[in-house]
């Protein structure tokens, strides 16, 4: 049976941690004796590791780890490394904030044996404009830098086979701050199997939404800084 590793990257996620725990569970559950939930407390200067632990006993299939802060992008790639270092055939990543939907996950992971990666494309958000803003500026700066139109490069719902994440992370810097975005364009770019289907995107469950103009502006500008360097490496 194939094994599935759902992948949650958590900062300060007191509020949510418990019911996207509860909800993510159920689909590591789902999935065969050997998938696992792991999420990954980034240095929470709150309790949200403290939660996690406390709900090991009551969710088998979690997985609770914690490491210093780094940010969301460093994240995923410890959680990647992680899900493959632990023979993961799969490996499916969204984040820690309820704002994705696990009913959306089956089609997904019936298109799992057709697809390298399958995306959700956040075709209807709820998520507000700032948001949106940052989406349509990676797009904008992933087409200028590397030629591709990608139609979601950083949705926190993908799924990927272990062999296609394996081969995008010898591509990827350490710690990276935008992995997501890499993966996506190297798939698109590289004419990979690659799947976008529109799902769901809520509000935000809990905790302060921290985007504004001025973080807008530095994504782009660190975006445009970084890509650029690391561009060959995709290309080529």
């Amino acid at each position: 049976m194939d094994k599935l590793y759902i992948v949650i990257p958590a900062y300060n996620e007191t509020e949510t941690i418990e019911m996207v725990c509860e909800q993510w569970h159920g689909i590591a559950a789902a999935y065969g004796e050997g998938s696992r939930l792991v999420i990954i407390n980034d240095g929470s200067k709150d309790d949200t590791y403290d939660k996690l632990v406390a709900l090991k006993d009551k969710y088998p299939y979690l997985e609770p780890v914690t490491k210093q802060n780094e940010g969301h992008g460093a994240t995923c790639l410890y959680g990647y490394r992680y899900a493959l270092d632990a023979g993961a055939d799969y490996i499916f990543q969204t984040d820690s904030d309820g704002q994705t939907r696990p009913e959306e996950f089956p089609e997904f992971w019936g298109l799992r044996e057709q697809y390298d990666m399958v995306i959700g494309h956040r075709n209807k958000r709820q998520d507000g404009f700032s948001r949106v803003f940052v989406t349509k500026v990676l797009k904008l700066v992933t087409f200028l830098i590397f030629g591709v139109r990608v139609t979601d490069a950083n949705t926190p719902f993908r799924l990927m086979k272990r062999e296609f994440l394996a081969e995008c992370l010898t591509r990827i810097p350490e710690k990276f701050n935008l992995p997501n975005v890499l993966i996506s364009v190297y798939g698109v770019k590289k004419k990979k199997s690659v799947k976008f289907i529109p799902i769901t995107f809520k509000p935000r469950q809990g905790g302060v939404n921290s985007i504004n103009l001025k973080k807008i502006f530095k994504i782009g500008k660190k975006a445009w800084h970084d890509f650029r360097i690391i561009a060959k490496n995709v290309k080529d």
